[in-house]
C-alpha cells in the first residue's frame, strides 16, 4: 500500500511524494483485510483455502475413478448396439474424465505459494479450467447434434438390451460421482464445472435408458437420435453460462454480486473523500475479489486523516461488498492533472 502524501512546496504549492504507508494504515488494511478473510476467503487465508482444496482434490480423484470406469464400459457398449445416444453420453463422459483431470491439476496449482513471479499464486487456474472444459463440451455438443441430424433422417438398427444395460450402469455410476462432488461443488468455478458437467452424465443416461425402452418396447428407430439431439441440447446452454462466468473473470470484468457505482458512491460518504476515480474492481478467481481506486482528499489532510480513511474505505470494501482485497491510493486534487491514465 503505498499512500501519496503532498508536501508544500514554494513553487507548485503542492509536491507529490509516494511513501510507504505508515503503520496506522498498515493497521487499517490489515483489519479490514482480516474481516474479509473471515466472511469468506481472503488474499491470506492460506491454511483455509489450502485445506478446500485438498478435499476438492480428493473429491475429484474419486469422481474420475468413477467416470473412467463408466467410460469404458459406455465405448464397448455403443460399439456392440450402435446407439449414437450412447456413443454421444460417452463421449460427453469423455470430456467429464479430461475435464476432472484438468481440474484435478487445477486444484493442486491453486494449492502453490505464491512468489515474484506469480504474486496472485496460481488462483487463475481454477477458472482457465472451467473455461477449458466448457469449449470441449460445445465441441462434443456440435458434433452429437450433427450426427443426430442425419440419423435422425435415416435411423440406422440399434440393438435396445446392450443399450438399455449400459445406460443404467452409467446412471448408477453417475449418482456415485454427484455424491462425491455434491460436498464441494460450491468450493470454487472449477468444482461447480465438474459438477455439472457430471450432472449433464446422469441426464445423458436418462435419456439413454428411455430410447432404449422407447426402441425395445415400441421399435421406435428414431429414438436413439432423438436422445442424442436432446443430450446435446442439455449440455450446451450449462457450457455456454460457465464459458461466460469464465471469459468474464479473465477479461477482468467487475463480478455480478458488486454494484461498482454502489460502491463508488459508498466510497464517496467517507468523510474527507473529495472524489474517486481510476476504481477498478476484478476477480483474481471465483472467490477472490479486489478493488483499486485513486481517492481524492483534501491537500490539507494530515497523517492521521489519511489513516482513517483507508481504515473506512477497507472496511466498506469487506463489509459491504464481497471484496476480499483493496488497494487505495490517496491523492491530493492537483495530482489528477499529472497522471496518465491509459483509459
Amino acid at each position: 500500500m503505498l499512500n501519496n502524501r503532498p508536501s508544500p512546496s514554494p513553487s507548485a504549492g503542492y509536491a507529490q511524494e509516494s511513501t510507504p504507508a505508515s503503520s496506522h494504515i498498515d493497521e487499517a488494511v490489515a483489519h479490514s483485510q482480516d474481516h474479509a478473510h473471515s466472511e469468506g476467503g481472503g488474499h491470506g487465508g492460506h491454511s483455509h483455502d489450502h485445506s478446500h482444496a485438498g478435499a476438492s482434490t480428493k473429491r475429484l480423484g474419486w469422481a474420475l475413478t468413477v467416470t473412467g470406469a463408466v467410460v469404458v464400459a459406455e465405448l464397448v457398449g455403443a460399439f456392440w448396439s450402435g446407439s449414437l445416444s450412447l456413443a454421444a453420453d460417452a463421449g460427453h463422459m469423455v470430456v467429464d474424465a479430461s475435464g476432472l483431470v484438468i481440474a484435478l491439476i487445477a486444484a493442486h496449482l491453486t494449492r502453490l505459494p505464491r512468489d515474484d513471479k506469480r504474486t496472485w499464486g496460481w488462483a487463475r487456474s481454477e477458472v482457465l479450467a472451467a473455461a477449458l472444459q466448457a469449449g470441449m463440451l460445445l465441441i462434443i455438443c456440435a458434433i452429437v447434434a450433427w450426427e443426430g441430424a442425419w440419423r435422425l433422417l435415416s435411423p440406422p438398427e440399434v440393438e435396445a438390451g446392450p443399450m438399455l444395460l449400459v445406460g443404467i450402469i452409467g446412471l448408477a455410476s453417475n449418482v456415485v460421482s454427484l455424491a462425491i462432488l455434491a460436498g464441494g461443488r460450491d468450493a470454487n468455478l472449477n468444482m461447480k464445472a465438474a459438477f455439472l458437467e457430471v450432472a449433464n452424465d446422469a441426464l445423458g443416461s436418462v435419456a439413454v435408458i428411455v430410447a432404449a425402452g422407447a426402441e425395445w418396447a415400441f421399435g421406435w428407430t428414431r429414438a436413439d437420435a432423438i436422445a442424442s439431439l436432446l443430450i446435446a441440447a442439455l449440455m450446451a446452454p450449462r457450457a455456454l453460462t460457465l464459458l461466460r462466468r469464465s471469459v468474464a473473470i479473465l477479461m477482468e470484468q467487475a463480478p455480478a454480486n458488486v454494484d461498482v457505482t454502489e460502491l463508488r458512491a459508498h466510497m464517496l460518504n467517507v468523510d474527507g473523500v473529495l472524489n474517486v476515480h481510476d476504481l477498478h474492481v476484478a476477480a483474481v478467481s471465483s472467490h477472490l475479489v479486489t478493488v483499486t481506486a485513486h481517492v481524492t482528499v483534501s491537500e490539507h489532510a494530515d497523517g492521521p486523516s489519511r489513516d482513517r480513511i483507508v481504515h473506512q474505505l477497507g472496511e466498506c470494501a469487506c463489509h459491504h461488498f464481497p471484496i476480499a482485497h483493496s488497494t487505495f491510493q490517496l491523492e491530493c486534487p492537483q495530482h489528477r492533472e499529472h497522471e496518465h491514465i491509459e483509459h
